[in-house]
């Protein structure tokens, strides 16, 4: 089954933002997080359990964008890609739920976790079906 366009260019744009924003975290977590107006000041211990994740998202993107091109790996991309928003997104959703709401950036951030975790469960589900269609 060769790769439809449109699962191409979501998994190149859904890997492509899970990159930039993964190696923002990890290489410039201080300017990064003060875009969204957070400080982060000097704590050694806060920046490295900020730049874990940020190295995690950056690989996952790295897979995501892969499965645009490497057909061996396009439904583990598409179900990471699922994975990776969906959960970035119900988890600050349930810090909304004990926290409070955060500024407008993360609130923002939130949804677009959320819209492209529910985008990548469409793609899934769409790669699913057409690979279970008879010949």
């Amino acid at each position: 089954m060769q790769i439809s366009l449109s699962t191409r260019v979501f998994l190149a744009v859904s890997g492509l933002i899970g990159i930039a924003i993964g190696g923002a975290l990890l290489f410039t977590p201080v300017e990064f997080q003060a875009s969204s107006g957070i400080n982060l000041a000097d704590d050694v211990n806060l920046l490295s359990e900020i730049r874990a994740p940020g190295g995690a998202l950056l690989a996952a993107g790295i897979i995501i964008v892969s499965g645009a091109f490497v057909q061996k790996i396009t439904q583990t991309s598409i179900l990471l890609s699922c994975l990776f928003y969906l959960s970035y997104g119900a988890s600050r959703l349930v810090g909304v739920m004990i926290d409070g709401v955060p500024g407008n950036a993360v609130v923002a951030a939130t949804a677009c976790e959320i819209i492209i975790g529910l985008m990548s469960l469409c793609a899934l589900l769409r790669f699913h079906k057409k690979q279970n269609r008879p010949t």
